[in-house]
Parts: C-alpha cells; structure tokens; sequence
C-alpha cells in the first residue's frame, strides 16, 4: 500500500497548499502553488495529491484554475518539469471536475508520451477522458496506469471518475468494484468510493447493498461540501426509485393472468 508521509514533508505539502489556498481568490495562487511545489522537489504523487485538491477548492471558491491558467500551460514545457506538472495537474483536474473530456484528450495528445510515464496520474486524467466518453479504447490506458500506480489513491479516483461517468463501457459495474476495492481499506471509509460502489450496486440491481454503501457515504461526507453531499442524495434517490420500479413490475408480474 502506498506508504504515509513523514511529518516533515507532510509538513512541507501543508505550507505549499497554505499559501496557494491563502491567496484562493486572487490571480497568483497557481504560480504560488507550482512554486512551492518545486522549491520542495514534489513527487508526482505528492502533486497529484495537492493539486487536485487545491483544484477543487480553487473551483468551489469561483477561481478555478482554467480562469487563471491557459491550455498551453498543459503543453508549454519551457517552465521546467515540476512547475509545469503542477499546471498540468491543476488544469486537467479541473477540466476533470467539469467533465470536459474532449479537451482533457484534446490537450493530452500535445504531451509526449515519455513525460505520461513519468506521471501515472496525467495518464489516469487521460484515461478518465477517453473513459468517460465510454470509449473502450481507454481501458488499455487504464491498465497502464494501474501497472504503474496500483495503490494511488488520487489516482484510483480518476479511474473510477472516469468508469462511472462511461455508461456504455462494457462491464462498467463489476470494474467500479474492482477499483473500489484497490482503495485502502477497500474505500469503506472514503465517502466517494462508497459512493461509486452504490452506483455500481444499483446497476447489478443489489438494492440494498447499494442503499447500505449510499447510507454510510453520507455518514463519512465531512460538513462544508454541500455539491457532493447533493450527489449522494441524488443516488440514493434513483436507488429507490430503481428498486421501487423492480417491485412494482415484479407484482404486476405475478398479478398479470396467464
């Protein structure tokens, strides 16, 4: 399983996401992120983790990353490699978030490809775009991925974005599971995996498993994130309904004359 941080450099990442989420709505806080990145020489994984966090909140705040950054700043390598990582990681996410996967593939064409093994989590984005647009040709990225990170959490959840957003994806169900349970502890304590397990669930018509996953995602969602607490009560909803539609046809079923 992927290791823990020492205090020391979790303290380190805790000060480069202070001074980005200090400035959250002005126009700097990119450039103060990607320098403080690279002054602590950050790992793709260390990035990734930070970057699709501070993206996140940077888009909730309403200063999203792709107001204040540009695409070249995906492509453009002439900042050096950390620095232009971060912008990477930022802007991807970000288009991630908006569920714009024709510009994340859009603009992963433009990245060489030896730079995508370097960094697993640029290949997941780029995975989650072909993914998303339930395009099986994204499966053969996935698994390079999963060969190259199987135990990233940041990563794993752009997979799984990117199964769950793909409906036609052959075997989408049983692959959320399997994804979830790559998570530490299977993502029994991680409220989105949950609640991709419930989607998952409702689409194998376990009803009450996928109601049980559901319960307890909403138990874990921490206070404050009222857009992903609406996603949850939005499946539990079409949970309901789904096994509710299931009863009805099954009495109606039985109650039909021969």
């Amino acid at each position: 399983m992927t290791e823990a941080l020492d205090p020391e450099r979790a303290t380190v990442l805790a000060r480069a996401v202070s001074a980005a989420v200090e400035e959250i709505a002005g126009s700097e806080w990119p450039t103060l992120l990607a320098e403080a990145l690279g002054e602590a020489e950050a790992t793709w994984q260390e990035s990734a983790q930070v970057c699709a966090d501070v993206a996140w909140r940077a888009r909730a705040a309403g200063n999203s990353a792709l107001v204040l950054l540009t695409p070249e700043h995906v492509t453009d390598p002439s900042p050096g490699p950390l620095i232009w990582r971060t912008y990477r990681h930022l802007y991807l996410s970000t288009l991630r978030y908006d569920f714009r996967c024709r510009d994340i593939e859009s603009l992963m064409n433009k990245v060489p490809v030896n730079v995508l093994d370097e960094d697993p989590y640029s290949e997941a984005l780029y995975a989650f775009a072909r993914l998303g647009q339930s395009r099986s040709d994204g499966l053969a990225v996935m698994h390079r991925v999963l060969v190259a990170a199987p135990d990233h959490p940041k990563t794993l959840h752009v997979l799984l974005h990117g199964v769950w957003l793909g409906t036609f994806l052959p075997g989408r169900a049983p692959m959320l599971l399997a994804l979830v349970g790559l998570l530490p502890d299977g993502g029994l304590h991680d409220p989105i995996a949950l609640f991709r397990m419930a989607s998952a669930r409702r689409s194998l018509g376990h009803y009450p498993e996928a109601l049980t996953a559901i319960g307890h995602a909403l138990e874990l969602l921490p206070p404050g994130d009222p857009a992903v607490h609406a996603d949850l009560v939005r499946e539990h909803a079409l949970i309901t309904l789904a096994y509710d539609l299931t009863q009805h046809a099954r009495a109606t079923r039985n109650t039909t004359p021969s």
